[in-house]
């Protein structure tokens, strides 16, 4: 016998939800038998009364409920969760080896975690919680991962929340960052740690650095990017704290320059530079990457034989897809135009919005007004601790190619 309260949706839901996606709508719900609490369960059914799953329901919402099971055996206590966290953590374990210890724990939609992400560097977890159902629950949550980690040997000092996003207000509720209570846990450190990924050291700063304080996505992409670096002058635009330039140097570029517009970004690069004894091999430059590359184009200078794109999203709506191209245009033609023949090309774009099919073909078209032809050596995505759910598109958002101009 169900206890949830019933809400009814229509056809378009239902199929969307059939089709294996966990977001129901405001405009997709026909009607709710009752008025559930913001953050409880209720039951999502069709038109003809056949249940099709059980999910968060939010009326501040556009995304009025979050499916989080279709089977109707489940029972939603506290076993559930730990069986959940259990089968993300063994994910981690098994795909990400001896990366393991700097890894996305819990990757929302794609774990059956709406709205939840959960990083780990080293001892520290900083989590991200952006759906009310789960706020409510991540008491349960967090410290089932704490005794999950436990048996792999993985003790936990400290949980960071970094819920300063403003998609919380769109659940109602308010931003913040703290320090998780409770469990034992340190709620005393600096929000500072040093991790390790491809050999390389970093400071993060999960304070106050960008998401959680490093992007883990771009992990193998990197080494992917390196292993073409031997001997070239590289230029790292968005640098951010200078990844993508440190995997190059380390791997044995001539030399390369990393370049972001935030003067902060900068110094972290610099200093994680100096972190790996790299700054030998490097410079960094304070710019805007637009104007830098209009002003090496007027000026002819071909300095650099391979160049890295790694922009911030240019959009997060389909209202602004349109414009963020002509962005990713702009600055890849001009790099397609700066570098020499026989040079190499790694662009991406970490927007879902901006599909594979549109940034295919807006690099297609940058190259033909480039009067270039591209020789693709690689086509990726994100890393594997960032899974792809492939009835959620959402979860597919990050691409990353390699070229050589030919």
């Amino acid at each position: 016998m169900r206890t949830y309260i019933k809400a009814t949706i229509t056809p378009k839901g239902e199929r969307a939800v059939r089709g294996g996606h966990p977001w129901v709508f405001s405009d997709e719900i026909l009607s709710v038998e009752a008025v559930p609490a913001d953050g409880s369960l209720v039951d999502v059914c069709s038109q003809k009364g056949k249940y099709l799953g059980t999910g968060f329901y939010n009326s501040n919402s556009k995304i009025r409920i979050r499916i989080i099971s279709r089977n109707t055996n489940d029972r939603f206590d506290d076993a559930f969760w730990e069986r959940r966290v259990r089968y993300a953590i063994a994910y981690r374990h098994q795909v990400m080896g001896n990366d393991f210890s700097c890894c996305r724990l819990i990757f929302g939609e794609s774990d059956m975690f709406p709205g939840l992400t959960v990083d780990r560097f080293s001892d520290i977890l900083v989590a991200q919680v952006l759906s009310l159902g789960i706020e409510l629950k991540k008491d349960v949550i967090f410290s089932a991962i704490i005794r999950v980690l436990a048996e792999y040997g993985v003790s936990v000092s400290a949980i960071y929340e970094r819920n300063d996003s403003p998609l919380r207000l769109k659940e109602g509720m308010q931003p913040e960052k703290r320090f998780y209570p409770g469990n034992g846990l340190r709620t005393d450190l600096s929000g500072h740690t040093e991790i390790t990924e491809n050999g390389i050291l970093y400071d993060v700063d999960y304070f106050d650095g960008q998401k959680t304080g490093f992007f883990l996505d771009q992990k193998y992409n990197r080494q992917a990017a390196a292993r073409i670096a031997g001997g070239r002058t590289v230029l790292d635009c968005f640098t951010h704290t200078g990844a993508f330039a440190l995997n190059c140097a380390k791997a044995g570029a001539e030399h390369v320059t990393a370049v972001d517009i935030s003067e902060d970004a900068v110094l972290a690069a610099k200093a994680n530079a100096s972190r790996n004894n790299l700054l030998d091999h490097m410079d960094f430059i304070s710019a805007d990457v637009f104007r830098l590359l209009t002003e090496y184009a007027d000026a002819g200078d071909r300095r650099y034989d391979y160049i890295i794109l790694d922009p911030p999203a240019f959009t997060k709506s389909t209202a602004t897809v349109k414009n963020a191209m002509k962005g990713y245009k702009e600055i890849n033609m001009k790099a397609m135009k700066l570098l020499p023949r026989g040079g190499y090309l790694a662009t991406c774009s970490c927007s879902h919005f901006a599909t594979d099919e549109l940034f295919r073909e807006m690099l297609a078209s940058a190259a033909a007004d480039a009067d270039v032809q591209l020789r693709q050596i690689e086509c990726r995505q994100q890393a594997p601790d960032h899974p792809i759910l492939w009835n959620v598109p959402e979860t597919n958002y990050l691409k990353f190619y390699l070229f050589q101009i030919v």
